[in-house]
């Protein structure tokens, strides 16, 4: 497991709304987890069996069921959309909105608000589909899928090539956590090595979809290459080596 805590935003200063598109995705997650029968804080679903009902039927109805998604059923194409803001519990949610606000308010910057936007959903919905089509027929394939991760993973693999240079402060378990300072390629490589390895593992387990994190961090990558490597590829934000602001 790998997790970072920060990285440069000081690029984003001086701009007159900053990243408006991330901001509002983190937003509009939190808020629907929070009115959801997953955060146990609306009464409206009541306690006990009541809640867990409310909670499998919330997941069934917005996230991706492989098996309905390829068979096309009502509704299914829509899902890979909806799953991207539904979560399956606290740290769940946490943990990708952590990784959404380090990593996507400097591509947001770079790409602009509109294409930030239609990027996030566009890759997220081929993340969820690659899963889709692999899982359909497999013995999962009838469970629901739900999460971020996969744009998210998008998100990474676009920051990998647009800023490769700039330092990100991680924790590494096998280092005893401690926070240590390594260039965004270090870091963002040696997370989709592990993705990778899990995926080829096959240890895909309840919440955990490796494989839409590989689909999602290389059709990201992808994008950046092709939209940026004509010159407009920032190897080094002025702001991204000096005065790391964190979560």
């Amino acid at each position: 497991m790998i997790e970072w805590r920060g990285t440069a935003l000081g690029a984003l200063r001086g701009t007159r709304t900053g990243p408006a598109v991330t901001y509002g995705l983190i937003a509009a997650c939190c808020l629907l987890f929070i009115v959801s029968p997953v955060s146990g804080l609306n009464p409206a679903y009541g306690t006990g069996d009541e809640v867990l009902a409310a909670q499998s039927a919330y997941f069934h109805r917005w996230g991706v069921v492989p098996a309905e998604l390829m068979r096309g059923g009502s509704g299914a194409l829509l899902t890979p959309f909806t799953a991207l803001f539904v979560h399956g519990g606290w740290l769940h949610l946490l943990g990708n909105m952590l990784f959404l606000w380090v990593f996507g308010a400097m591509a947001e910057e770079r790409m602009g608000h509109v294409e930030f936007a239609l990027f996030y959903l566009g890759t997220g919905y081929v993340a969820l589909l690659g899963y889709a089509v692999v899982h359909a027929d497999q013995a999962d394939g009838e469970q629901t899928l739900v999460g971020a991760s996969g744009a998210i993973s998008a998100v990474l693999g676009a920051f990998l090539f647009l800023f490769p240079r700039s330092r990100v402060t991680s924790l590494f378990p096998f280092l005893f956590f401690l926070p240590l300072r390594f260039p965004a390629w270090i870091v963002l490589v040696f997370w989709f090595t592990l993705q990778w390895l899990a995926a080829r593992a096959a240890t895909e387990g309840p919440g955990v979809a490796y494989l839409a994190h590989v689909v999602g961090f290389s059709v990201g990558f992808l994008y950046a290459w092709v939209r940026f490597r004509g010159g407009d590829r920032v190897k080094t934000p002025a702001a991204a080596t000096e005065g790391d602001s964190q979560p």
